[in-house]
């Protein structure tokens, strides 16, 4: 059962994946001291944003590392720090996947930082609409996706998040969720109407036809009536990309939550709102998608403006 990880519960790159790195670094390949606990501060760091984030070192991609950098940058660390942790990384990474511990290595065709440490991906709203109306509604299963797609971008929940949603959680005609995140804190998200519908929709009709999985307590249950698979979501999102025209390799659960974060700033939404709906720790973590408005508003002003 997929579950996000608890103060009691260390993920698992802190009991595997780093542990196995370090004493590959000491012992294989007799990294001095020093450099060893230079990697170990990079990779712990590396590791509490996976955590902050609900990934596990199987499903980082390209753009969950460009988001990494993105925030190391806008913390003012050196260009010999970030140059330390790419090593660090493409090291770790590399170490995995000859591992088989993960599927793909996601520093493999990674550019000098300078030129790919760029901003979190997101989709334009266009694209969001786009998306969303993709599902076939009048199947059960393309009604279910249409929930889950509904709930990513009105809520911007983490896929750990959506995948185990409980019944219970669900305040639909007082318009909000209960979510219950990183350290099983929990948060009241506001879910939009238009949204609320059509996850009632699903509750109403599909999910109550489950036979023995409608007595699940989950949101989404699978066939044996746990709760549906992180993979199942991605797979979503990638076929309703390719119905929408939309490139499958720039969408993922983590670019809709950047999406309805920064969509949020956009429309001059409070920080300090917006932290608590992520269920950021850190207000700082917020913070980059004030950087990615002001880059569009850049873009805007390099476009349009005739001295630009």
């Amino acid at each position: 059962m997929d579950s996000p990880p608890t103060k009691n519960a260390p993920s698992e790159f802190f009991l595997r994946d780093l542990p196995l790195f370090l004493d590959h670094l000491a012992v294989e390949k007799g990294l001095a001291e020093n450099s060893l606990e230079a990697y170990r501060r990079d990779l712990t760091a590396f590791g509490r944003h996976l955590d902050e984030e609900g990934l596990s070192a199987a499903e980082v991609g390209k753009e969950d590392l460009v988001r990494w950098f993105g925030l190391r940058r806008s913390d003012a660390a050196s260009p010999r720090s970030i140059a330390r942790a790419t090593s660090a990384l493409r090291g770790l990474f590399r170490f995995l996947y000859a591992e088989k511990r993960i599927p793909a290595d996601p520093t493999s065709g990674l550019e000098n930082p300078r030129r790919w440490m760029t901003l979190p991906k997101l989709l334009s709203e266009q694209d969001v609409e786009r998306l969303l109306d993709a599902p076939d509604v009048e199947s059960p299963k393309g009604l279910r996706n249409k929930a889950m797609l509904e709930l990513l971008y009105a809520c911007g929940v983490r896929v750990s998040e959506l995948t185990t949603l409980r019944l219970g959680s669900l305040h639909l005609p007082d318009g909000f969720l209960v979510v219950k995140g990183k350290g099983s804190k929990e948060r009241v998200v506001p879910v939009a109407d238009s949204s609320a519908r059509w996850v009632a929709r699903w509750m109403a009709g599909p999910r109550a036809s489950l036979g023995g999985a409608a007595a699940s307590p989950w949101l989404f249950p699978g066939k044996d009536g746990r709760p549906v698979t992180r993979q199942t979501v991605f797979l979503v999102l990638k076929a309703a990309a390719r119905k929408a025209g939309i490139d499958p390799e720039t969408v993922s659960p983590h670019v809709m939550r950047h999406s309805f974060a920064t969509h949020l700033v956009d429309g001059d939404a409070d920080l300090r709102a917006v932290q608590m709906m992520l269920g950021h720790a850190s207000i700082a973590t917020t913070e980059i998608y004030t950087h990615v408005s002001r880059a569009r508003v850049r873009r805007v002003y390099d476009r349009s403006h005739p001295r630009a």
